[in-house]
């Protein structure tokens, strides 16, 4: 049975920023009911708190990040681009063990979002970009949808 990769917080585990979870979609529960979930929250995986400082990347893209062109940064000013990077190697090492070629990411995150992110101005202004793990996951070969494409994630994953 093909496993999907998916962020904690959309799985009802209050690991946010802010210490919230972002709810659990009906087809997530269907999915975890058939072990096909391995959940992760790559923020938490790679060292930081829950809650902590919101984080944003200058420009919004996460493969600048693993190319060292930019950081990720607080809205107090910290660089935790390590600790992301961390928490996307060690989805990385989830993917490769147990043989997973989709995700489903929250979006607008700047480790999980797949289509749009935060500009890093913290002014609420979402870019074109994604973020940090999901740039790794698709160097990777990985389908990375959000849950806001859960029906197009279902398709693929019965493509599989």
């Amino acid at each position: 049975m093909d496993k999907v990769l998916v962020s904690a917080c959309l799985l009802g585990q209050p690991v946010r920023y802010d210490g919230r979870a972002s709810g659990h979609p009906d087809l997530l529960q269907q999915w975890q009911a058939e072990g096909r979930v391995v959940p992760l929250c790559p923020e938490v995986a790679g060292g930081l708190p829950t809650p902590r400082p919101p984080a944003e990347i200058p420009g919004g893209q996460g493969a600048a990040v693993l190319e060292g062109d930019t950081q990720v940064l607080t809205v107090t000013g910290e660089d935790v681009s390590a600790q992301f990077l961390a928490g996307a190697q060690l989805a990385l090492a989830l993917v490769r063990r147990h043989g997973i070629r989709i995700a489903v990411l929250k979006s607008g995150s700047p480790s999980c979002g797949n289509a749009l992110t935060y500009d890093g101005t913290f002014s609420g202004t979402k870019v074109a970009g994604e973020g940090v793990t999901t740039a790794l996951l698709r160097r990777e070969g990985v389908k990375v949808f959000s849950e806001l494409e859960l029906e197009a994630a279902q398709r693929a994953l019965k493509q599989l």
